[in-house]
This record gives C-alpha cells, structure tokens and sequence, in this order.
C-alpha cells in the first residue's frame, strides 16, 4: 500500500483475520464429513442412518459459513466518504463527518471519531495485521486530508471570489 491517494477507491480488508476464519471454516468441514463418514452403527444400539450423516456435514457447512461471515469486515474509501463493513452492518459516512481515523494504543481496531464524541469501530484495519494495519491506516488518512482539502478549497472558493467583487465597489 502506498500513501499516495489516486482516483481509484480505496478497499482495505483484513489479511489474517481472513486467513484464520478460511482455515477454521475448512476445519470445520472436514471434521464434519470425516464424523458423518466414521459414524456407523455402534454397539451402543444406536443407528446413524444416511440422512444423519448428511445432517452432520449440513452442520458442519453452517458453521463453516457462519465463521467466514467475521472475516468479512470491509472499508472503502473515495471522495465521496468512507463506507464500512463490519460484522453483520454496513455505513456509509461522508468525509465532512469524520474528524479523525484513528488507532487508539491497546485497541484491536481502528475507528472514524465523527462529532458529539461519537465513533464508529474499523474491523477491517486490525492491529493483528502489523504493518499493513499501518500502511491501511496511513493510505485512510490521506483520503481524509484530500477529502478536507477539496472541501475547504470548495469552501473558500466562493468566498474569495464574493470578497474580490465586494473590494472592487461593485
């Protein structure tokens, strides 16, 4: 990740937190199927028929996909705001309302501060990941400052064009 803000929205995604839900959610599966395939009538008098197993690895698949829903946290960021994933929710947020991405010391997450001391948790920027974390929250920022650039520039723009008319006389 470069610092550099192009034209191009920025998406940031966890890297470990995935690789570890990928990994449990296949652990899962196999364990699953590896149980349906031994599971055979026993001495106990109890019979597993085929649809008990079939169950079994159904379950199994469930809790695969339920496991891969938390590392799908997701922020993307372009000039118009900042749209974050988390778990289950998504927001969009415009750039005039976040005053700050940050990370504070001993979180596991980044997160927008936004107005009335108000935030809002950045799943996808993890401190698990390291560096890329950095780089992540280094390249969000520059978003912000372009994004309050353009808007002061916009801002003063008209200003300073009424107060050129208003020293003119006319």
């Amino acid at each position: 990740m470069s610092t550099e803000v192009s034209d191009r929205p920025l998406v940031i995604r966890p890297r470990r937190a995935r690789l570890i839900t990928f990994a449990v959610a296949a652990l899962f599966v196999v364990i699953f199927v590896v149980v349906a395939v031994l599971l055979r009538s026993g001495s106990t008098g109890v019979d597993f028929a085929l649809s008990d197993r079939i169950s079994l690895v159904l379950v199994g698949i469930a809790l695969a996909a339920g496991t891969l829903v938390l590392g799908q946290a997701r922020v993307v960021a372009d000039a118009e705001g900042v749209q974050v994933r988390n778990l289950f929710f998504g927001q969009q947020v415009s750039w005039d309302l976040v005053k700050a991405v940050t990370f504070p010391d001993g979180a596991p997450w980044a997160r927008l501060e936004l107005p009335a001391d108000e935030y809002i948790p950045v799943v996808a920027i993890q401190a698990f990941d390291g560096e890329y974390a950095v780089a992540a929250i280094r390249e969000l920022r520059a978003w912000q400052r372009k994004a309050a650039a353009s808007s002061a520039s916009s801002e003063s723009g008209p200003e300073s064009a009424r107060s050129g008319l208003d020293s003119s006389g006319e």
